[in-house]
């Protein structure tokens, strides 16, 4: 669920949204003003969707291993919000993940915007429908393929781009085969694309999105919350998109007609470890509201709307960075991981929140001082480090075992090959009864993903729509996969008298549609367990091979080298960028 930005005239909207919405105050016994929130009160339309977001967080539950809030206290209890949360790494499960927790947490309910080609699918419309979101059509979505081809008169003025590297706004039409466009192009693939000949295009309508800013005006003067992901469509990439100017519209539109409305925005960082794979782990957290300046409402109301606008979303913009791990690239990334485990204290089990804390810190850290020839050194370092755990197949933390004798290794590889087999023995008859839905989710996210890619400009390898293909397959593939299974053990038991004729046939539906799912979830549990197992063999089987021993024993070495000097290089320039360092210094006990 993508959340476009609208751009539409919005002056005589906010007059109109404001004369036919609830006001936001009503009195008390007392006559005093009480705040209310529209999103708070008990209506069948809310009953629907926390049933909605009630089924979605079994489900949820069930793919992610770990989902943690952090810093839910921060949300405001009442009045009109609009939650902004980046990146957008997973499609359709962004939206709800945020309201579940949301909801959870502070007994709020969100109205996202999504886009509106997303609501035409029949099933993801349908719930999205019943959350109350709003849509939005999107410029890209009405794009048609033009006739003709297009090309540059002027190769130092490069202002025309191929359709699929691109997209540009038109500043005029000269004649029926001229047209300048408002900026140059700086990708240097579309640029080299114009200059080698002729490349086709695409156009798309200016679109009129009055409506969706009454509605945003309306739900916002009820004391309602309002959800975008202001990057716009979902990627994969580490770092954050350019932010959409949708969202400050929104709110300085809005308070420029209502300066009473106090609209808070809280920033969400959307925080997972491999969002595309099945039992991962995710941490929302939420960031201090931000209330928009009176001067840039001033501003904007004034006239000056373009750079009040720009200053918001710059405001905007780092409450985002500070809740949320970004990267330059995914080599920067792995190597910032890397860093960090090199710094956590051994053997201590560090909380997934305070994970990702130390993600960002050092994220800040390495940007902040990236040109320092120490931090090159270190980074190289640390890069070599994980190119030779990667050729040995083995974890950081499975370096260890190095340290133990041929006999105890031995003795782990044989007790962990006996458990395994127990487990496998566990698990077994649940992954058979479940192993159509784990084909066909795989298949089908692995097809979604590569149209998503080729439709795409900005994803990397499309790993943000698989979660979502996974989950909407498993959605509708298990429950008639199980029904199935139910009718053909009560079929089984009709057809050779297996339950006496005194007791009715039904309860044998009944009773698999309770027994299959459970076997299933068991085995779900069992093979987790497994898992963990199974990726611990490998290194083990490693230090038994003489050629690896001395290997392994060396990277050892290696890496307590690195650790000490991760640790050093941390412990003396951290102050410099965080005053209070020493307070979230972990290695102290």
């Amino acid at each position: 669920m993508s959340s476009p930005v609208p751009q539409a005239p919005v002056t005589s909207l906010l007059s109109e949204a404001r004369s036919k919405s609830a006001q936001v105050e009503h009195t008390n016994g007392n006559g005093a003003h009480v705040n209310r929130s529209i999103d708070t009160e008990p209506t069948f339309q809310h009953w629907i969707y926390d049933m909605v977001i009630w089924t979605f967080s079994v489900v949820f539950d069930l793919f992610f291993r770990e989902i943690r809030p952090r810093g839910a206290y921060r949300i405001p209890r009442h009045g009109p919000i609009i939650f902004v949360a980046a990146p957008h790494a997973n499609q359709f499960v962004d939206p709800i993940m945020l309201m579940r927790q949301i909801r959870n947490e502070a007994g709020r309910r969100i109205s996202f915007l999504a886009a509106e080609k997303s609501m035409r699918l029949k099933f993801v419309g349908t719930m999205a429908r019943s959350v109350s979101s709003i849509p939005v059509a999107r410029t890209q979505d009405l794009a048609t393929p033009g006739t003709g081809l297009i090309y540059i008169s002027d190769k130092e003025k490069p202002l025309i781009i191929k359709d699929s590297l691109g997209h540009a706004e038109i500043e005029n039409i000269a004649s029926d085969v001229e047209l300048t466009l408002r900026r140059s192009f700086k990708d240097e693939k579309a640029i080299e694309r114009l200059l080698s000949g002729p490349s086709k295009f695409k156009t798309a309508p200016k679109v009129d999105q009055s409506q969706v800013y009454k509605k945003v005006f309306e739900r916002l003067n009820d004391g309602g919350c309002i959800g975008i992901f202001p990057e716009g469509g979902s990627h994969d990439r580490p770092d954050l998109l350019p932010l959409k100017a949708g969202v400050a519209i929104m709110a300085l539109g809005a308070l420029d007609n209502n300066p009473e409305c106090d609209i808070k925005i809280v920033p969400c960082g959307m925080n997972y470890f491999h969002p595309h794979k099945f039992r991962s782990r995710a941490v929302i957290e939420f960031g201090p509201p931000l209330s928009v300046p009176k001067e840039l409402v001033k501003m904007y109301s004034e006239g000056n709307k373009r750079e009040s606008i720009q200053q918001l979303l710059e405001m905007i913009h780092s409450a985002l960075l500070a809740v949320t791990v970004t990267s330059p690239d995914y080599d920067t990334l792995m190597v910032i991981q890397a860093a960090r485990r090199l710094y956590e204290p051994a053997h201590k089990k560090i909380p997934l929140s305070l994970v990702i804390e130390m993600n960002r810190r050092l994220v800040i850290g390495y940007t902040h001082y990236k040109d320092d020839p120490r931090i090159i050194h270190l980074r190289d370092a640390v890069a070599n480090y994980n190119k030779q755990l990667r050729h040995l197949g083995i974890l950081d933390h499975q370096v260890e075992y190095a340290t133990l004798s041929i006999s105890r290794i031995f003795g782990k590889l044989v007790y962990r090959l006996l458990k395994l087999f127990v487990l496998a023995l566990g698990a077994l008859p649940g992954a058979i009864l479940f192993a159509p839905v784990f084909i066909a989710t795989k298949k089908i996210s692995k097809k979604k993903a590569a149209e998503a890619l080729k439709a795409s400009t900005v994803k990397i390898a499309a790993r943000d729509v698989v979660a979502t293909w996974k989950i909407l397959v498993a959605l509708g593939l298990a429950p008639t996969l199980y029904w199935f299974y139910a009718l053909l053990a009560t079929w089984a038991t009709w057809k050779y008298d297996l339950v006496p004729q005194v007791r009715p046939v039904w309860l044998v539906t009944l009773a698999a549609m309770i027994v299959f799912p459970a076997i299933t979830y068991a085995a779900l549990r069992i093979g987790e367990i497994g898992m963990d197992i199974f990726k611990s063999l490998k290194p083990l089987v490693a230090c038994l091979n003489p050629n690896n021993m001395s290997t392994i024993a060396k990277l050892r070495i290696t890496r307590e080298e690195l650790s000490k000097e991760v640790t050093e290089m941390i412990n003396s320039l951290g102050p410099d960028v965080f005053p209070e360092f020493d307070s979230h210094r972990l290695m102290q006990s």
